[in-house]
């Protein structure tokens, strides 16, 4: 095999064969199954989200209260 040729993982080709919409209908399968006996509020996905987003972009994340 060449050196050039990357290795692709089953489920990314899958995905990538996948149109939008089926992604995220996926997506939403796999978060259903995966959180189904737990007792998670919305608020606490939310919360998560916010944490996330926070450690992703930084504090610059968060409403700005003045206009440019």
């Amino acid at each position: 095999m060449k050196a050039s040729v990357k290795a692709v993982s089953p489920d990314e080709f899958i995905l990538a064969a996948l149109s939008p919409e089926q992604r995220v209908d996926a997506a939403f399968r796999i978060a259903r199954e995966a959180f189904r006996h737990t007792e998670l509020t919305l608020d606490d996905v939310e919360d998560a989200v916010r944490r996330v987003r926070r450690k992703r972009y930084g504090q610059a994340s968060q409403k700005r209260t003045g206009r440019r």
